[in-house]
């Protein structure tokens, strides 16, 4: 803990009005920390004064918080009379902490190694054939060094490969392109061997791109660039959350839930931003990971990057067949794809089929299930409750990933896959999570996070925000106008995209009017009266009309 002795300090603490619950023994009632540039401090005058007046009150639960801090306060101080006297000393306890410690470093260091040997890809010769022979037949013909960068893996590999499939009449060279040497020769289907091999090897996928990855070695992978090495600090979700207003103690909720990498509950009323707030932290999400393109287990394949959820890093464009231009890491394995931590949400849309291997019966490999392509990243389960299953449903299939950190996925012919479960898992819902969940999967959910209305304080800098963001000028005197005769009158709860929505209302109504956008009567009530339900403003006339 660290203490601040200095009574400028406390004259500081006792001018900031929105403290976070965590600087006061109970919400509201005996302030005694302050955080100064995100880190959380005792100012020492405050805290006797705090102690005394709990004394007074004969209030033992503040006392019993407040003697702690005391005693721990005494102990450091004597410990600091021992070294020297304490004249200008304004802080006892831990140094604040350093700018590297403040903003940690996230790169875990991790690239998949290139392979030199075929027995380096981890792939057997059988399997490599009938990659090889789907990829030729799908081109017509094509070159060795074209090949290997339609499969991603070195001509040095492939190199003993093709020999071996010319020796059985599977391929034939028909041609060379360049001076390239071997790798220029130009490959075919060698009749009537290699077309049956070819009819064969498609028979068991029709699988074409960069070569598979081992499974073993995709479970390494994830455990070297796990999400559990990420750390956050109160800056870094300050940085993260500038342009959010939220009230303190959430974010000193959220940093932590971060850290855990285990799951998320957030829940309240309908528009104050869980949805923002999990879209927010993927801002987090600063260092990149590897995945592989194709993962291989017991001869079948499992695709695993989507280029509709993964972003991919530019590095380095390179051509592949059947794929867009993707990126190219230097010296790495090229079965692998370099991209930002995945963060994957999902609605009301989503199903139970979508959590399990989709297998494609026509090209005979799989997809790999939306948690699968989230690991290394987040998974967000937004508006949850309000998919077509029932919420148990879901939360069940859960119950095994959230205790053991690992899913089991089932293949077409019943075989059991163990995959690791490594991300943070995220539910948002505006339903009372008491309804939707168990006590025994609620105790899973490490981090129960309630995201409540604003204060007024926090509601009109939200509008500040809004107008600033959209080039409006801000008018105290027009947001007064909507509190009184918008809110007061019925009291209207307060949400944070409300000041948003009203705004875009006026917008909208202003273009329409062939007018500038000001904080007028007329424009505000147009855009009230269209944007909260119609039976709420029957019933501000009618109190209009009583009053008059």
């Amino acid at each position: 803990m660290r203490f601040i002795l200095s009574p400028e300090y406390h004259d500081q603490m006792v001018k900031v009005e929105d403290h976070p619950p965590d600087c006061y023994v109970r919400p509201g009632e005996y302030l005694h920390h302050l955080y100064v540039d995100g880190v959380k401090y005792v100012i020492v005058p405050a805290l006797v004064e705090c102690l005394t007046a709990a004394e007074h009150a004969g209030d033992e639960d503040a006392v019993r918080h407040l003697q702690l801090h005391k005693a721990q306060y005494d102990i450091l101080l004597n410990e600091a009379r021992q070294i020297g006297p304490l004249d200008g000393v304004v802080l006892l306890g831990d140094p604040p902490p350093e700018e590297a410690e403040a903003v940690p470093a996230r790169a875990s260091g991790y690239a998949p190694q290139q392979p030199r040997t075929l027995a380096d890809t981890g792939l057997n010769m059988s399997f490599l054939f009938d990659l090889i022979l789907r990829t030729i037949y799908n081109a017509g013909r094509v070159t060795g060094s074209d090949l290997a960068t339609m499969v991603r893996l070195p001509f040095a590999v492939l190199s003993p490969v093709l020999p071996a499939m010319r020796k059985q009449g599977l391929i034939d060279i028909s041609g060379q392109r360049g001076g390239a040497g071997d790798a220029g020769y130009e490959y075919e289907i060698k009749p009537p061997k290699g077309t049956a091999a070819v009819e064969e090897a498609t028979n068991k996928s029709s699988y074409i791109g960069p070569a598979p990855v081992p499974f073993d070695d995709y479970v390494e992978s994830v455990a070297a660039q796990t999400l559990r090495k990420f750390v956050v600090t109160r800056r870094t979700i300050e940085t993260a959350f500038k342009d959010m207003i939220m009230t303190p103690g959430v974010f000193n909720e959220i940093g932590p839930a971060i850290n855990s990498a285990a799951s998320v509950f957030l829940f309240g009323p309908p528009g104050n931003g869980k949805t923002s707030i999990a879209e927010r932290i993927t801002r987090l999400m600063g260092e990149d990971i590897y995945i592989p393109f194709a993962l291989e287990t017991n001869g079948q394949i499992i695709k695993l990057y989507d280029p509709v959820v993964h972003q991919a890093v530019e590095e380095q464009a390179v051509e592949v067949a059947g794929l867009d231009s993707i990126m190219k890491g230097a010296g790495c394995d090229e079965r692998y794809i370099k991209i930002r931590r995945p963060t994957i949400v999902v609605g009301g849309e989503l199903s139970l089929p979508m959590l399990d291997l989709r297998y494609n019966s026509i090209g005979k490999f799989y997809e790999a299930p939306l948690q699968m392509k989230a690991n290394g990243g987040i998974f967000v389960i937004d508006d949850f409750g309000r998919q077509q299953m029932r919420p148990m449903d879901l939360l069940n299939r859960w119950i095994v990933p959230l205790e053991k950190k690992y899913d089991y996925l089932t293949t077409a012919t019943g075989t059991k896959i163990e995959v690791p479960f490594d991300q943070l898992l995220i539910f948002s819902t505006n339903l009372d999570p008491m309804e939707l969940a168990d006590e025994a999967f609620l105790r899973r959910i490490k981090f129960k996070i309630e995201i409540g209305d604003p204060s007024e304080l926090q509601w009109r800098e939200i509008w500040r925000l809004v107008t600033r963001v959209r080039n409006v000028e801000y008018d105290e005197l027009g947001v007064d106008y909507i509190i009184e005769k918008w809110y007061g009158p019925f009291n209207r709860k307060m949400r944070m995209c409300q000041p948003r929505d009203i705004l875009d209302q006026m917008i909208c109504i202003a273009k329409y009017n062939m007018e500038r956008v000001t904080f007028s009567p007329d424009l505000i009530d147009a855009a009230c009266s269209t944007y909260f339900v119609r039976g709420e403003n029957q019933h501000v006339e009618e109190v209009e009309a009583v009053t008059r």
